[in-house]
Formats: structure tokens, C-alpha cells, sequence
């Protein structure tokens, strides 16, 4: 096939991905829209479908709202939070220190400035969970305040683009909350011992995601692991977040159906990165953990794409001998160029168990994170699809010489 005909289809799936709705949130009805399309791209390439649902949680929020007698303030819901019609006083905290000291039962806790600093890990995250994080949302579940107002500044080493962003995201974190810019979160403070009322509209829904694993070749005793994930945040239509990997991996999948090497070929679209509890992360650690010692490489591609720069790829845990080959490869391909190791996607559930693994991304990602991941912005306008069919072929000639 053209790589001008690759190119085309690169385009229109990305404009799928993007397209669903409401979004690729795991475990919404766009998000399971997006797997099936996937699945249905990749099946007639000769590919076994593993598709098991797993279990995940999903939100409903119709608005929020914070008033002090007539006067309100802008205020957001935090991704699944429970709802709540709260008439209290309002009590303000800004250190752990802080927290530790007061009563804030059955009151609106306003949370601003040092302990808002970066996004509290969802409770029971395990892959990384820091002791600080867990100890604010402890004394948070001890204190039992009706309600939690978070007001945050940019962050976009943790959150990307997002202002404000919700220091919780977390479905198993069971106190309502709502946040706003720091700037609300100043003139809420000098309010402080007033009533406020807090309206939050928001309900949880049980619900379901898959994973799409693909494979060629499955009965080999030695495989090549292929990931990118599916899912997107909230309200993003994702595009370099991660639309671009997904499409790499359609991409790629066409290119190796004539494959007939020894290894097999595993193609994960994997559903749950951008999601509290990294579910679909989790699930295929159940059950593909036990295969991790017959991986001979696993590559993860997340915000690839990006109109400007080239792809960057990186080496995580690989031989001399592996890096070698890799690079004697990417060489003949003018789009990539070796870059900085970075610790946030998918390839860590492979690195943390001793797995070689690579990662690609945008050689631009850090200016990506600061002004678009996670918003709106992330439209397909700023793909290349170019560079998404050269990095696929990248892959391809990496997998044919291993």
C-alpha cells in the first residue's frame, strides 16, 4: 500500500477516535464505541481478538454551584464525585499542618495553596501513591467535612493545560467536592466562618471497558508487545492524547498481517491510563502478568504526531545489543530522533517488572503538556498523519528484525 493511502486512513481514523461520543472516557459509551471500531479494523487483518470486559466506573454530572446569600462563585465538579446540598459554615486550610489542627466536620473545607499543589493520587492507585498524598486523603476521611472546595494554579508538569484542575479524581474517595482557580479560592478564603450553600449534581454509574488485545502468532514462545491506550480524558477529544497512538497500532497491524516470523506479534489497545483506576492497566496485569518473562520487547506510543518536531523514542531496561538494532533501524527514518526518558505512560508496567521496553512520544510533548493535554485544544488539526505512518513503518522494520 501508498503511504499516501496509509496516510488517508490515518486521517479518518483519527478523526473517529476523536468523534465519539460523548468521549473516550473508560467506561462510557463513546469509549466502548472506540474499542469496538478498533476491534473491527484490526479483526480482518487475521488477528485474534481478546476483548473481556472488566469492570470500571463511569459518571453523570449535570452542573454545580457555590453561593454565599446571592453571590456565587464558579466552581467545578470533581470527576466522580458524589452529589451533595450543603448549607454550612465555610473552613479554610493550606497546609497538612493545617488539616491535622482543625474540625472541619460537617463543614465546607476550602483546601488552597501548599497542600493543593499537585493532583492527590486516586487511594487506591497502586502504581504510584505517594505517603503525603495518602495521609491528606486520610485526615480528609477522618475529618468528615460535608464538602471540599480545592482551588488550584497551573500545574501542567502534573495535570497538562488543565486550569484549574481537580486535586481529586478518584471514585473511591467518598466526600463531595468541587474546585476553582486559585484566584476564586482567595476571595473564597476571606469568607472564611460565613455560610455557604454547595449544590453538586453528579451521580456514579457502574460500568464496563475492554482492553482490545490482538494477536498474530500466539502459540510462539516468544512475543513482541505493541501498546497504546484508548481512552481520553474527560471532555478532550484526545487527539495526541492518545487518538495518535491508537492509530499507530491500526497502522502497524495492516503493515505486519503478512508477518510469518517467529515471535507473535501482540497489538494492545490498552483502557484506562487517563482513568483513576488505570483499570484496563490493571486487568491485563491479571491476566497477562504471568507472560512478562517471554516478551522480548514491549513499546508504548503515547502523543505522537505532533505537527511540530519529530517522534522521540526512548530505552528502558533494553541490552546494549537491543538498543543497537533498534537504532541501526530508526536510522533509515528521517521523522525520529532518541530522546529523554520519561516515567508517566504505559510502558512502566512492563519496565517495573524487568521488561525491555521503548516508549515514543512528540519530541515537542513538554510544550504539548503545557498548553494542550487534557483540553479541548487536542483536535486532530494538530496531527500529522505523515508522521504517523513513518513511525509505523518505523515500528514495523523494528518488529521484522527481532
Amino acid at each position: 500500500m501508498e503511504i499516501n493511502e496509509f496516510a488517508t486512513k490515518a486521517q479518518s481514523y483519527l478523526k473517529t477516535f476523536c468523534g465519539v461520543k460523548p468521549n473516550r472516557r473508560t467506561g462510557s459509551p463513546g469509549n466502548r464505541q472506540a474499542t469496538g471500531f478498533f476491534a473491527d479494523i484490526i479483526r480482518p487483518f487475521g488477528y485474534e481478538i481478546d476483548a473481556t470486559p472488566f469492570e470500571c466506573l463511569d459518571y453523570i454530572c449535570e452542573g454545580s454551584a457555590l453561593a454565599h446569600d446571592e453571590e456565587a462563585f464558579e466552581v467545578s465538579v470533581s470527576p466522580y464525585s458524589l452529589g451533595c446540598d450543603v448549607l454550612a459554615e465555610l473552613i479554610t486550610v493550606s497546609t497538612v499542618e493545617e488539616l491535622e489542627a482543625i474540625n472541619c466536620e460537617g463543614k465546607i473545607l476550602l483546601m488552597r495553596g501548599e497542600i493543593c499543589t499537585e493532583q492527590l493520587m486516586p487511594k487506591k492507585f497502586v502504581f504510584y501513591n505517594p505517603e503525603h498524598h495518602q495521609k491528606i486523603i486520610a485526615l480528609l476521611e477522618s475529618q468528615r467535612p460535608a464538602g471540599i472546595i480545592t482551588a488550584t494554579a497551573k500545574s501542567p508538569e502534573q495535570v497538562g493545560a488543565l486550569y484549574p484542575f481537580p486535586l481529586f479524581v478518584d471514585g473511591d474517595f467518598d466526600i463531595p467536592s468541587v474546585y476553582c482557580r486559585d484566584t476564586v479560592g482567595d476571595n473564597l478564603a476571606a469568607m472564611q466562618g460565613h455560610s455557604f450553600r454547595l449544590k453538586i449534581n453528579a451521580s456514579r454509574l457502574p460500568s464496563n471497558a475492554t482492553n482490545i488485545i490482538a494477536r498474530l502468532n500466539g502459540g510462539a514462545a516468544r512475543k513482541v508487545v505493541i501498546t497504546a491506550h484508548i481512552d481520553a480524558y474527560e471532555d478532550s477529544p484526545g487527539a495526541s492524547d492518545n487518538a495518535s497512538g491508537i492509530v499507530v497500532l491500526l497502522l502497524l497491524a495492516e503493515m505486519l498481517s503478512d508477518y510469518r516470523g517467529e515471535n507473535c506479534i501482540e497489538i494492545a489497545a490498552l483502557n484506562g491510563e487517563d482513568h483513576y483506576s488505570a483499570g484496563g492497566q490493571m486487568d491485563y496485569l491479571k491476566r497477562y502478568g504471568g507472560e512478562f518473562s517471554s516478551i522480548l520487547l514491549a513499546v508504548n506510543i503515547d502523543d505522537v504526531g505532533h505537527n511540530i518536531g519529530m517522534s522521540s523514542y526512548s530505552f528502558y531496561e533494553c541490552a546494549p545489543k537491543l538498543e543497537k538494532k533498534a537504532e541501526e533501524v530508526f536510522q533509515r527514518f528521517d521523522g525520529l530522533a532518541r530522546g529523554e526518558q520519561w516515567f508517566s505512560g504505559d510502558h512502566m508496567i512492563f519496565v517495573q517488572s524487568g521488561v525491555p521496553a521503548m516508549a515514543f512520544t512528540s519530541e515537542n510533548m513538554p510544550e504539548l503538556m503545557r498548553t494542550v493535554t487534557h483540553t479541548s485544544s487536542d483536535t486532530p488539526d494538530i496531527i500529522d498523519c505523515d508522521k504517523l505512518v513513518d513511525l509505523a513503518e518505523s515500528l514495523d522494520a523494528l518488529v521484522r528484525s527481532l
